[in-house]
């Protein structure tokens, strides 16, 4: 299980689902401050709508 608050692009692009994003979460997450839900995946630019599922392999610690 991944943890979206500390995950680097390189971690988040092997999840099926986040490959090719690795590098827009980290940049959103530097830019907005930590993750506190997996729902602001869809906040992503790029990533609107293509989470279903990602639960199965990323999660917010704390959440």
């Amino acid at each position: 299980m991944i943890d979206l608050n500390t995950a680097t692009a390189q971690d988040l692009d092997a999840v099926t689902l986040l490959k090719g994003h690795g590098f827009e979460i980290v940049r959103y997450r530097e830019e907005r401050g930590r993750f506190t839900a997996l729902r602001q995946l869809d906040e992503v630019p790029g990533l609107a709508g293509k989470t279903d599922g990602v639960e199965d392999h990323v999660q917010v610690y704390g959440e």
